[in-house]
């Protein structure tokens, strides 16, 4: 299209100011123009893709700003309680989309690019590059998801943790409560996956190469952190006992700020990442001495901190880092807290009426200390004034029932590089071990458990201990997770403070994982019961009344089955595998780990093969097995299970017998973009941990609202979804938490359950023989030993039963009606599974915020 004098850009500075926020469509289609223009310096013809994202993205970010400055606002006003939330990651997902959504201008946009009509004949570089690569636009115009798709995933975050914590940031905005989420601006994110001859190999993750116009860098806040050297005490001319920290370095952290518009409200809270930094980054005198390492080693050193997403910690020195890491984002955090606060205020004895700092798990419980030394040594408080603000500030997210992840420190590597935080946690024990000594007198095991260090081996300082004392609330995630808290892991902190625990089942943001993942079902739910379900979710209780509804169970069918086209063409596009659209979509996306079970979804594939084998005529339901997430990189046991999902996939895939009733896909690089497929589209969800293992999930939570039916075990709040959706909507199997335990105590021999059962016997022996591997009977012996020999989470025990259930999946699945019926009462009955609830919660029960309705 050609412009017209008034459309050039800059044409009219006099009504720059109203085009640049403006809402309507001609202000939107100018104000891209400008920016295009302005910022990256490119008109149609000479912009890239990455160009017209970029203009696409400040156009947007003009358009938060008055909502951000007025958050900001009222965030600086003295009375105001504003909630911090300490993450060490943040799954955030891509900007844009969510952004355009609670603006409430997605659809408005859409139709703005619509109107602009860019064409291939204008865009000439553009036109080159598809060209070259053998690709092209989705329309015969440049379309806002053409837009949409060149956005970067942000490498804050990689699993549950991460995505919870943004889901939780959203919904603070959403219900529009202050709050600031603290964090790392990791560089590099946590790493990009491919899979070469089926391994998962690790490369970094440039998500920053082409920059990022959602930030905000602020160097004229920048704090610095001190690390290592020693302390000296002395007594001052008070007669206070002093302490002073003498640093062997000191880092330079510098936030980048990130606005959190909420849904369709004026509320944009600020997500505050910090990047670290040399105080001194180019040594001059060494790089005129020729000596150029020297000249810039400060530099590498400090900004390795906020390189990666937890760094490989098998070495002390990976170790030395996460440490590091950890202690870098929460001092930074608590100063600017503190910073704030006093310049606010001008005193600190009111600190935790006006924060609430939330824990999200043991990563930033170092905080507990820090606050301490802040306050005592550099603000001379008194010790239990200083104690009484601490446990009063923070409260304490727990989230596994993992022992192995609950952080523990090595002595010596702790005090090596926080001298002055180990002797105030030597402090804390002290008077805490006083406290339990009175309730409960000559009970020495029970001061060995509660006690903040470990004292085995080379001694440890336990993080989740020092969480739990410094506190004055203590939650699980799911009604399970926290029973088995109480129970087990915490279960002295529990008898010594009952007041302390909740729990708060997770929840995840509706506005990002319906509507803007599934477009097609947001549309069918609007037309039926309106908007309203997408600020609550317990609205979609109206779909009840549809559900035997024939009618709309073919509109149902009609959105799921699109969706699931879509998945088959991006699942051909990324791995050349082509799988039919009609067979099951049996889906298991989430971090590798163990206990979460990839490898049982494994052994029933290659039962089915077995089975087609024996005999090729079998009536086989068409099934495609999908599987997507990324393995630790020195989680070798994880890489070797996704080692074999390839290898099975390969000859699954490929055998003539199988055609295409069986297909076996893994989806690289699995992270929130790609998701925004994948849940759409799913029939079954894997959500088959072994009970007791799983804190919550919120996997779980999204393939429910995308109308998928779970079939799983009742752990985490996988029981909570089963209560929700009816007993009859979910596919149950295996063992329960208590059923779990029992049988370890007993003596669990996974042998008598292999020579037991003939289809799991064959399956083994399968995988043994080499038929998965080229005739290679080594590959994935070291797993099947380990299945045969200890079982630790208890695959073969339950396997059986998993087979049982899945059959009554089959015979649900080929009862179309049926299913379609249990796939909307999922969706109708998911409204407790929202973030926006969970964060009432916390808002009641634990901050004492006040939210809106």
């Amino acid at each position: 299209m050609t412009n017209s004098p008034a459309d050039t850009p800059l044409n009219h500075h006099a009504h720059s100011a109203n085009i640049r926020t403006g809402l309507g469509i001609p202000s939107i289609r100018q104000a891209f123009r400008d920016n295009l223009y302005c910022m990256q310096v490119r008109d149609v013809s000479t912009a890239t893709l990455h160009d017209f994202y970029m203009a696409a993205a400040y156009t947007l970010r003009d358009r938060l700003l008055h909502r951000w400055m007025n958050t900001v606002r009222k965030v600086m006003q003295k009375n105001t309680k504003v909630v911090c939330y300490f993450s060490a990651e943040y799954l955030t997902g891509p900007h844009l989309g969510n952004n355009l959504l609670n603006l409430g201008i997605l659809e408005l946009v859409e139709q703005a690019f619509k109107d602009e009509n860019l064409s291939l004949d204008e865009m000439r570089v553009v036109r080159f590059y598809l060209k070259n690569q053998g690709l092209k636009l989705k329309n015969d115009y440049l379309s806002l998801q053409d837009i949409m798709d060149q956005e970067e995933e942000p490498g804050f975050g990689n699993g549950g943790l991460g995505r919870l914590a943004a889901c939780f940031m959203d919904s603070l905005s959403s219900l529009q409560v202050p709050a600031l989420g603290y964090g790392i601006r990791y560089e590099f994110g946590i790493f990009d996956q491919i899979i070469k001859d089926g391994w998962q190999v690790e490369c970094t993750d440039k998500w920053l190469k082409l920059g990022d116009p959602w930030e905000i860098a602020r160097p004229e806040l920048a704090l610095d952190v001190r690390m290592g050297g020693h302390t000296q005490s002395y007594w001052d001319d008070r007669g206070k006992f002093c302490v002073d920290w003498i640093p062997a370095k000191i880092i330079k952290g510098i936030p980048y700020e990130i606005p959190v518009p909420g849904y369709q409200v004026e509320t944009c809270n600020t997500l505050r990442l910090w990047s670290a930094q040399a105080v001194e980054s180019f040594d001059l005198m060494a790089f005129n001495h020729g000596d150029y390492f020297a000249a810039v080693r400060e530099k590498v050193f400090s900004e390795n901190i906020t390189k990666v997403l937890y760094p490989n910690d098998d070495s002390l020195d990976g170790k030395r880092l996460r440490l590091e890491q950890q202690y870098f984002f929460v001092s930074c955090s608590l100063q600017d807290m503190i910073r704030t606060h006093v310049f606010l205020q001008g005193k600190l004895d009111n600190f935790h009426e006006r924060f609430a700092v939330q824990l999200n798990d043991t990563h930033p419980s170092i905080g507990v200390a820090e606050l301490m030394r802040l306050l005592v040594d550099d603000y001379a408080m008194d010790w239990d004034k200083a104690w009484f603000i601490t446990q009063n500030t923070f409260a304490y997210t727990n989230h596994t029932l993992l022992p192995e992840a609950l952080e523990k420190w090595p002595l010596p590597l702790f005090k090596e590089l926080l001298p002055r935080h180990l002797e105030i946690i030597y402090e804390i024990n002290q008077r805490f071990l006083e406290e339990v000594k009175r309730r409960f007198p000559g009970d020495m095991a029970r001061l060995q458990r509660l006690s903040l260090i470990d004292e085995s081996g080379d001694k440890f300082v336990r993080m989740a201990n020092l969480a739990s004392v410094g506190s004055h609330a203590i939650n699980g995630v799911s009604e399970l997770h926290s029973a088995l808290l109480k129970r087990d892991v915490l279960a002295d902190f529990y008898a010594f403070c009952p007041e302390k625990f909740h729990n708060i089942t997770n929840g995840v943001t509706p506005r990002r994982f319906i509507a803007l993942n599934n477009p097609r079902l947001t549309a069918l739910l609007n037309s039926k019961i309106g908007a309203h379900w997408l600020v609550d979710l317990n609205e979609l209780k109206q779909l009840e009344a549809y559900a035997d509804d024939l009618d709309f169970h073919q509109q149902w069918r009609d959105v799921k089955n699109a969706n699931k086209r879509d998945l088959a063409e991006y699942i051909q596009a990324q791995t050349g595998i082509v799988v039919n659209p009609q067979s099951l979509f049996d889906i298991q996306v989430k971090r590798l780990h163990e206990y979460k079970r990839q490898h049982l979804k494994l052994l029933h594939i290659v039962v089915l093969y077995n089975r087609i084998k024996q005999n090729p005529d079998l009536d086989v339901l068409p099934r495609t097995v999908i599987f997507g997430g990324k393995a630790a990189p020195g989680y070798c046991t994880a890489k070797l299970i996704i080692k074999l999902i390839n290898s099975v996939a390969e000859v699954v895939n490929a055998d003539p017998d199988v055609r295409d009733r069986l297909k076996v896909v893994f989806l690289p690089d699995y992270n929130v973009k790609n998701s925004q497929k994948i849940y759409p589209a799913a029939d079954l969800s894997e959500q088959i941990s072994l009970a007791g293992k799983e804190a919550s999930g919120t996997g779980n939570m999204k393939f429910a609202m995308n109308g998928a039916i779970t079939i799983g075990t009742l752990d985490g709040a996988n029981v909570e979804i089963r209560e929700e959706v009816g007993r009859e909507n979910f596919f149950l199997f295996g063992m329960t938490a208590d059923q779990v335990s029992i049988m370890k105590a007993d003596n669990y021999q996974p042998l008598d359950f292999y020579h037991a059962d003939e289809e799991l016997r064959a399956a083994i022996d399968l995988i043994d023989s080499g038929h998965f591997s080229h005739n290679d009977k080594s590959l994935f012996k070291p797993m099947t030993a380990s299945l045969l020999q200890r079982d630790d989470y208890m695959l073969f025990a339950d396997f059986q039963s998993y087979l049982n259930a899945l059959e009554q999946a089959d015979h649900a699945y080929k009862d179309q009606q049926r299913w379609t019926r249990m796939s909307i009462l999922n969706v109708a009955r998911s409204g407790k599974f929202s973030s926006d609830r969970a964060i009432r919660e916390y808002c009641d029960k634990i901050w004492q915020v006040n939210y809106s309705v």
